[in-house]
Order: structure tokens, then sequence, then C-alpha cells
């Protein structure tokens, strides 16, 4: 085999494994592309996305909470448009409905994240870190969550924890 061929194959086989390993299983839950943004220096708060959870299975089940090495605390949070004023409360759980996918991802204006408080240091663009998930049914999952700069810089500016 031509060894520039070889050696396209392997890269593309070493990136298609690392797409698909950005998604998690847990129990009947995938988790899909869990992500951080960069926190601004000296600010001690963060937060965690995910594109979204979906429950594959046929019984209801919920994220209870969230720890972290890199955060003193994790709370699940909710934003929702009150009016005209978005408002922000933590949260007791995520309800997770048997083959609905619940998303939370960043600038939603109505949807869930995890707050990061006391953050130990920076969250850099490239990094990563584990986040260990307690569903009430799944049991205990970690995941590894990357950060990265969003897509969209205006929705992220606008995102209460920056």
């Amino acid at each position: 085999m031509n060894p520039r061929r070889f050696l396209l194959l392997v890269c593309t086989a070493f990136w298609a494994g690392a797409a698909a390993a950005h998604d998690f299983k847990a129990g009947d839950l995938r988790i899909d592309h869990p992500y951080a943004t960069p926190s601004r220096p000296g600010m001690t708060t963060g937060a965690v996305y995910f594109r979204g959870i979906r429950n594959t299975g046929d019984v209801a089940d919920r994220l209870l909470s969230a720890s972290t090495p890199v955060a003193g605390r994790v709370e699940i949070h909710r934003m929702q448009m009150q009016g005209d004023v978005m408002q922000m409360r933590a949260a007791s759980a995520v309800d997770l409905p048997a083959g609905a996918t619940v998303g939370m991802k960043h600038g939603t204006p109505d949807g869930y994240h995890l707050m990061l408080q006391e953050l130990k240091g920076p969250l850099k663009d490239g990094d990563h870190f584990l986040v260990k998930l307690r569903f009430e049914k799944a049991g205990t999952h970690e995941l590894e969550v990357w950060v990265q700069s969003p897509r969209n810089l205006a929705a992220a500016d606008s995102a209460h924890h920056h």
C-alpha cells in the first residue's frame, strides 16, 4: 500500500474514533458532546453544557448532581425567560423523559447547564477535565469535558456566567 494512503487511513481512523469518543453512554442515557466554555481571567465560575442527553430507554430518569475536581462545587442551573428578562435559578434535578432528548446548550433561552462554582483555575480553550454525573436510575458515571470556544461568540457573551 502507498505510504501516504496508509497514513491518511490511520489519521482518518484516529479522528473518527476521537469524534465518537466525545459522546458517552450511561445505561440508557446518551450524553452528546459535553463541553465547557473558556473562563475569563479572574472569574471563579464556569459552565458545562451538552448538545443533549438522550434517554433511549422506556423509563424516565433524572440528572441529580455533578462534581468535578476543577471546581469546589457544581450546581444544576436552569435558564428561563420571565417576560423580557432571562432568569437563572438553581434546579434540584433535570428530568429526562423516556424516549426524549433534553438539550443543555449554551445560549439556549430555556434550558439547563452545570454551573461550576469556585473554579480552582481558569478553563482554557483546548483543556479537558473529568465530570462525574449522578443519575437517579443510571447511577454515577464519569465523562470527559473539553473546553472550547463557542462558534457563536455573541451568544456566549450574553450568557449569564461570563
